[in-house]
C-alpha cells in the first residue's frame, strides 16, 4: 500500500510540473515573449509533394509487409505445430484474396483521398502531412486493436487471415502513391 501511495504521489508531481510548464508557456505567449508562428516555422520539417507521396507509399508498403510476415510466421512456425502445410497455405490464400478485395475497394479509396489532399496543397508541406491528422487517430486505434487481438485467446491461424488481408490490402494500395511519382 505504501509503494502504491508513493507512485501516485510521483505521478501527481509530474502532472503538476507539466501543468505549471504549460501555464508558463501560455503566459509567455500571451505577453509576446514567444512568437508562435516563428516557433512553428523553426521546427516544421517541410518537404515537397513527391517526398510525401514516397513516404506514404513506403509506409503503407512496409506496414503491409510486416503484417504479412507476422501472419506467415503464425502459419508456418519454425517449431512443428498442429498446423499442416496445406492448411497454412489455405489460410494464407484466403488472406491474400481478402487482401486484394480490401486493397482495391477499401484502402485504395483512402489513398485516393490522401493523394487528392496532397495534390492540392500549395508549396512545401510538413513531412508528417502524408496522411490527414484524423488518420493518425485511426492508426492508433488499429495498432491498439492489433495488440489486443494478438494477445487475445483467438487462435493465431484465424488472426493470420485478418493480418494477411490487411497487409496485402495496404501493399496493393501503396502503389497508388508510387504511381503519383511517375
Amino acid at each position: 500500500m505504501n509503494k502504491f501511495y508513493l507512485i501516485i504521489k510521483k505521478i501527481d508531481l509530474i502532472i503538476l510540473l507539466c501543468y505549471l510548464e504549460f501555464l508558463i508557456f501560455i503566459l509567455c505567449f500571451d505577453m509576446g515573449i514567444i512568437n508562435m508562428r516563428n516557433l512553428l516555422n523553426k521546427f516544421n520539417p517541410a518537404v515537397n509533394k513527391n517526398v510525401l507521396y514516397f513516404l506514404a507509399g513506403l509506409m503503407w508498403s512496409l506496414v503491409g509487409i510486416m503484417l504479412v510476415l507476422k501472419a506467415f510466421n503464425w502459419l508456418f512456425p519454425k517449431v512443428n505445430t498442429d498446423i499442416s502445410g496445406l492448411a497454412g497455405f489455405l489460410f494464407l490464400g484466403t488472406g491474400v484474396i481478402l487482401g486484394f478485395i480490401i486493397g482495391i475497394f477499401g484502402f485504395s479509396k483512402i489513398a485516393d483521398k490522401n493523394i487528392k489532399r496532397i495534390k492540392f496543397n500549395k508549396g512545401k508541406r510538413c513531412i508528417f502531412g502524408f496522411i490527414a491528422w484524423k488518420s493518425y487517430l485511426l492508426i492508433a486505434f488499429m495498432i491498439g486493436l492489433g495488440v489486443t487481438l494478438r494477445h487475445s485467446p483467438l487462435p493465431k491461424i484465424y488472426l493470420s487471415v485478418v493480418y494477411t488481408g490487411i497487409g496485402v490490402g495496404l501493399f496493393v494500395a501503396s502503389f497508388k502513391y508510387f504511381k503519383e511519382l511517375l
